[in-house]
């Protein structure tokens, strides 16, 4: 009898997946356990290994598509072995119909009744949308993100507040967009509350599509133009958006452009202390098998500077400032095709020789592909070492809905003046950009400080 691969269960959050890439084809041999399709999950890639040794039989879920857990991905068995008919998935041959129709919206008085999400939402309100009538493609039929967004493309035409008609068929989908794609899984940065802003307000009179004035703010664009086409015959050559890629632009745009107010502020750190101290105790860290680096006292005043500046822990909401109680840090680790933020869980609970272990740890499984969707999920506050190719300054984009993005350049000895004295100090800078919804100049100083007094006195 043949066994049946199943999309696993991928973290307590992650509902759905997209099989990016089989390792085997049909009627190639695999052992157990053997690695037999890649699942990814926004920017996490999971490899998924065979259930049984024997034949890849069938794939009944194809490169690209989006499937829940607990759906059938495969059948595995015996050579020349036909898969069973209880193994086929109900409705696997049959086209995918549109979970809400119009007559079903009509039913409920034309009132969308499916779960809607804060992105949802937003989009709706400030699009004037009737939800009822866009087909939807997520789990149960909600309306996601890329339906409206793929609605809105093919009535772009359509003035704002105005309704066209709805969608009637698969076919007035892009093939992208068209069901059974659905969302990839749940944000990597919900934490079970709406956080979403409100949408925006209207633009003033006379300000037109040139921008957005927020209130001591510079002029920022109402809507991100689209990109514009490459000119036809063009020398070059087009590479194609990775999903890591594509949702890492989303997010980026969406948190400078359309949710946090980003202000940056600048410390030079002096890091003798440290690096003393470093010096001076790596080789008994290597000893418990913990390579001690310089990012480990890094996140370690990170964390002693968020339980004293509380507010930079924090996430802005409609209804008020979430200070988060539990530390857990985001650590950015640079992978050929992008960037990922594994968290370390309750930062604030584990030492120097804990916190360089749980780094060494997350970076080398986010670098070979073996982090769990659940480990780059859930931080609240973030860190990115950009100083590890050689650049000295920079303001990074706040990683939603967090409210600040700690950065750290190059170490490099520099001339200081100490006493009145000229000396050849280790340092660099440290950045801090953070919600100026959330905090002002003086919380964002006091966190630096912070981190500053806490490296600079180590000991």
């Amino acid at each position: 009898m043949a066994t049946k691969v199943i999309m696993p269960q991928l973290g307590e959050s992650v509902v759905e997946g997209t099989v990016s890439r089989w390792l085997k084809r049909e009627g190639d041999t695999v052992q157990e356990y053997e690695p037999l399709l890649e699942v990814s999950t926004d920017k996490v890639d999971t490899e998924v290994p065979s259930p049984a040794a024997g034949v890849l039989l069938r794939i009944y879920v194809q490169e690209g598509q989006t499937v829940e857990r607990g759906t059938l991905l495969a059948a595995i068995g015996r050579p020349g072995e036909a898969p069973d008919a209880e193994n086929e998935p109900v409705g696997a041959h049959d086209p995918i119909p549109l979970p809400v129709s119009p007559e079903e919206a009509a039913a409920n008085g034309g009132v969308y009744v499916g779960h809607v999400t804060p992105v949802v939402a937003r989009m709706a309100a400030e699009h004037a949308l009737d939800l009822s009538k866009i087909p939807g493609t997520g789990r149960n039929g909600r309306v996601t993100k890329k339906d409206v967004e793929a609605y809105l493309e093919i009535h772009k035409d359509v003035p704002v507040g105005a309704q066209p008609s709805p969608l009637t068929s698969q076919d007035d989908l892009p093939p992208w967009e068209r069901p059974g794609s659905g969302d990839l899984f749940k944000p990597t940065v919900e934490y079970g509350a709406d956080t979403q802003p409100s949408p925006p307000a209207p633009l003033p009179k006379g300000e037109g599509e040139k921008g957005r004035r927020l209130e001591g703010e510079a002029m920022l664009p109402a809507r991100p133009r689209p990109a514009e086409a490459v000119p036809q015959g063009a020398p070059g050559e087009l590479v194609a958006l990775s999903a890591m890629r594509r949702a890492i632009a989303e997010h980026m745009v969406r948190s400078k452009l359309h949710t946090a107010p980003h202000v940056t502020t600048v410390f030079e750190v002096d890091m003798s202390a440290a690096m003393a101290h470093r010096e001076a105790h790596k080789p008994a860290f290597a000893r418990q098998g913990v390579n001690l680096t310089l990012t480990a006292y890094f996140a370690a005043a990170a964390v002693a500077a968020l339980q004293a500046v509380p507010y930079l822990n924090a996430q802005w909401t409609d209804e008020g400032i979430f200070l988060h109680h539990a530390v857990h840090l985001g650590m950015a680790v640079a992978l050929d095709e992008g960037l990922i933020v594994p968290v370390i869980k309750n930062a604030q609970d584990l030492n120097l020789a804990g916190l360089a272990r749980a780094i060494n740890d997350l970076s080398n499984r986010a670098r070979s592909r073996q982090l769990k969707p659940d480990e780059a999920q859930g931080g609240t506050f973030t860190i990115t070492n950009h100083g590890v190719s050689g650049s000295l300054l920079a303001a990074p984009i706040i990683n939603q809905p967090q409210a600040g993005i700690m950065g750290v350049g190059v170490v490099e000895k520099r001339v200081k003046v100490i006493n009145d004295a000229i000396a050849i100090r280790p340092c660099c800078y440290v950045t801090l950009t953070f919600d100026h919804r959330v905090a002002d100049g003086a919380t964002g100083d006091a966190f630096l400080q912070t981190v500053k007094h806490t490296l600079e006195t180590w000991s």
